[in-house]
Parts: C-alpha cells; structure tokens; sequence
C-alpha cells in the first residue's frame, strides 16, 4: 500500500506546461539542513538543527516539502526546549493567478497555515493566515543553489511584523 501511494503522489519532476512558473518553489526540490533559531516574545532565543525535503507531487503540478525540528539524525536538543514540529506544506501553482496556494499542516503541535505566495523581487514572500486568525508572512531570501534562508513572522494588526522563526538552510550534497 505505501509503495502505491508514494506512487500516486509523488513525481519525476514538473508538469512540463509549467515548468518556468513551477522554478519558483522547484529549485528547492531535495534535502537540506537547517539552523533554526526561535525568537519568543520576552526575546528568549530558542535553537536547534532541522531538516526538510522537498519534492514533486501530484503530476508534476505541484511541490511538497516536510520539515523536520529536531532533524532525526540530531537526537535530543535542549537549547530547543520544547519547540519542535513535524508538518508538511503542499504548494500549488494557480496559472489564474498567477501565484501559489500554500497549506502547511504540523499534525504534532495542530499548527495550520493557508497562505498565498508570489515572487517579489530575489525573495518569495507568502501571506495569509494561521488557525488563530494571526496574519502571517513566511519568506524565502538570499536564495542561491545551495541555500536560503527562510523568515516567519506574525502580525496581530497586519501592519506591524514580529520576527519569530528564521531557519538557515544549506543543500545536503550526495556522498
């Protein structure tokens, strides 16, 4: 059954329709590591190593990434405290709008984002919505073949931003 599924699911790469739209996200496809750093609101700095992967799915038509904090090879991380997370983002290209549709689902801690998603500039910058009704901004910068960094902030009133997440991400190289 799971060899089927992963089947179903999973993709040789993208929808050749689409392949310049879908470079946005497709340039991430594989596995990297991460340095995470949390910033909680009395300024505590939370820390750790993740990981997360990134793949074709769905025909090519879209990208799906999991996020690992603590990575599994990394074992417990005090510096994290509690703070860890298991989740998935699908992103799916909307040739309409030009733009992506985001759902990120993290089952262990019940967190749930739907977010939209566009180019703007060097960075891609995702906007919507957490479970609680906070705006978000998720944001990939300083992208290059090997790494990026990754940004999540939260607004209470959608014009000011607090820094919570940032992740610095480098490409795992085959051995």
């Amino acid at each position: 059954m799971t060899d089927s599924f992963a089947k179903a699911l999973l993709s040789e790469g993208p929808d050749p329709t689409l392949t310049e739209k879908l470079a946005l996200y497709g340039r991430f496809v594989g596995a990297w590591t991460f340095d995470a750093t949390r910033i909680l609101e009395d300024g505590t700095r939370l820390t750790g190593r993740g990981e997360v992967h990134f793949g074709w799915v769905l025909e090519g038509k879209a990208i799906q990434d999991v996020w690992i904090l603590p990575a599994r090879d990394a074992g417990p991380s005090p510096s994290l405290g509690k703070w860890t997370f298991y989740g998935t983002t699908l992103r799916v290209y909307d040739p309409g709008a030009d733009a992506w549709h985001i759902f990120w689902s993290d089952p262990r801690n019940q967190y749930f984002s739907r977010q939209f998603g566009r180019a703007e500039g060097d960075t891609i910058v995702q906007v919507g919505a957490d479970g609680g009704g906070s705006s978000v901004r998720w944001s990939f910068s300083r992208i290059t073949e090997n790494s990026f960094r990754w940004l999540g902030e939260r607004s209470q009133d959608g014009a000011n931003w607090h820094l919570e997440v940032e992740f610095l991400a480098r490409r795992e190289t085959a051995s």
